[in-house]
């Protein structure tokens, strides 16, 4: 039984780095978030000619395709106004590639939080609410560490040597998609409207809302004092 119950707290601890990974990923797949990123002072233009609010037309029917259950003719029958269109085939099939690893983010994201839900609900019944949430403040504790390392590696990059990002943004996609799928020309539609500092923005927003999440439950979820410890 003991065994048991440390795989349960394992899992939970665990499943809190994921939970938090979950809410950030769904609150930069609001569009309100690209409202704000394009309004950015720095946010550099398309050299090819869209303007601030195309930009927003086109991206947001993007970050839509995300998180809806559409196919590919979603994003495949749009087109410019001379007929063109708005994505190329190679753009759509990675979009496509995109929409899956989302879908099974937000998939794990649901699975957090179940588990986290369930081990709650029964160490509650039990009388094991301590151990339920030392294990939620240790979940905590490592969601800080993966958070600040990708936002010094994010922030290095921005900084200093624009090498440091690309690297871990080649390994991010090496991970999640096969070859060179997500690789295309500066005058794709795709680049146009998410050049690079758009990622770097969007990893250290990420970063940043699973910093605070984990800082949180690691320093807010603390043991009260003991009333001896107060009054002495």
């Amino acid at each position: 039984m003991q065994r048991i119950r440390s795989l349960l707290d394992g899992v939970v601890t665990l499943a809190v780095p994921l939970a938090l990974i979950g809410v950030a990923l769904r609150l930069i797949l609001l569009p309100s978030y690209l409202q704000v990123e394009y309004a950015m002072p720095y946010f550099p233009p398309d050299e090819y000619g869209f303007t601030t609010d195309e930009r927003l037309q086109w991206a947001t029917r993007a970050w839509n395709y995300l998180v809806n259950t559409s196919d590919e003719s979603y994003l495949a029958d749009l087109t410019f106004p001379d007929g063109s269109p708005v994505f190329n085939e190679r753009e759509v099939v990675h979009m496509r590639d995109v929409q899956g690893v989302v879908g099974g983010a937000l998939s794990a994201w649901y699975a957090a939080l179940a588990v986290i839900a369930a081990v709650g609900l029964l160490w509650w019944r039990v009388g094991r609410l301590h151990d339920f949430r030392q294990s939620i403040r240790l979940g905590g504790w490592m969601t800080i560490g993966l958070s600040a390392l990708i936002g010094t590696i994010v922030a290095v990059g921005m900084v200093a040597d624009p090498n440091v990002f690309w690297e871990f943004f080649t390994i991010f996609h090496s991970l999640f998609f096969e070859g060179d799928s997500w690789l295309f020309a500066y005058s794709d539609t795709l680049i146009r409207l998410f050049p690079i500092r758009f990622w770097q923005d969007t990893f250290l927003c990420a970063a940043l809302i699973v910093l605070g999440g984990g800082m949180a439950l690691a320093l807010g979820l603390r043991e009260p004092p003991s009333p001896s410890a107060r009054s002495s």
